[in-house]
């Protein structure tokens, strides 16, 4: 029986790309989406059409154990994220923007999904989304920063092998349009390459944007050697 992937994040720019490469891998693909996306046939049919099974679990710690204990992966990929865009559309429909939150989503359903792949029997290797800048042990007032560090945290103390990948800006084509992100790493990657030719090269190499075709590239790539277990990859090392 060969290797199995829970990819939480599945419809995402890099959750996207971590499906095919887990496929191109040789290893099972199965691609999270919430139950009441709106877009769920059309994600749906795309990750079906390139090879994945579609898990449509609900968010609830109980449910997403039960499935991991069903789909026992060797990996569970945490590729979570929310937007600034996404709290001000939540806040627009009436809903409470808190549910859109960095607390909520990049922090909570991670640490939902961690808890339950301990709780699921078999102690996947969790593989989980950060971003460049997080200091798990430092205090920042950035609340993106503050919800990725206290993922980190709870990877690092838990009892569940993991792989901690930090990247820059993430480029490429979204279903949901990012000009900021777009507009910040194009600015970032011009700095980046002045500082490189007055020699400042570990922090060009550190801080420049990936797409996020490599980045999933790169997840998989991680998952797949034991050596990058209880690791934390970021910059160049992604890009390798």
């Amino acid at each position: 029986m060969g290797h199995v992937g829970f990819v939480a994040g599945a419809t995402g720019l890099t959750g996207r790309a971590v499906v095919r490469h887990l496929i191109a891998a040789g290893a099972r693909a199965i691609a999270h989406v919430r139950p009441d996306s709106p877009l769920l046939d059309e994600h749906r049919a795309e990750l079906e059409r390139i090879g994945a099974s579609v898990d449509i679990t609900p968010w609830d710690q109980a449910a997403i154990t039960t499935a991991l204990r069903a789909h026992a992966p060797d990996w569970v990929f945490s590729l979570l994220g929310t937007t600034k865009k996404r709290l001000r559309a939540a806040s627009a429909r009436g809903q409470d923007p808190e549910s859109e939150s960095y607390e909520a989503v990049d922090y909570g359903l991670s640490a939902l999904l961690r808890r339950a792949s301990e709780a699921c029997g078999h102690a996947p290797r969790f593989v989980y989304l950060s971003a460049v800048g997080v200091d798990p042990d430092g205090d920042t007032a950035n609340r993106y920063l503050q919800a990725r560090a206290r993922m980190e945290r709870e990877l690092r103390e838990g009892a569940l092998p993991y792989t901690i990948v930090r990247p820059g800006f993430i480029t490429g084509d979204r279903d949901e349009s990012r000009p900021g992100e777009s507009i910040g790493a194009g600015v970032t990657n011009g700095l980046l390459a002045v500082a490189g030719v007055f020699g400042a090269k570990g922090l060009r190499d550190r801080y420049r944007s990936i797409t996020g075709d490599a980045l999933g590239r790169a997840c998989v790539q991680l998952a797949l050697d034991p050596d990058a277990e209880n690791g934390t990859y970021g910059g160049d090392a992604l890009r390798a």
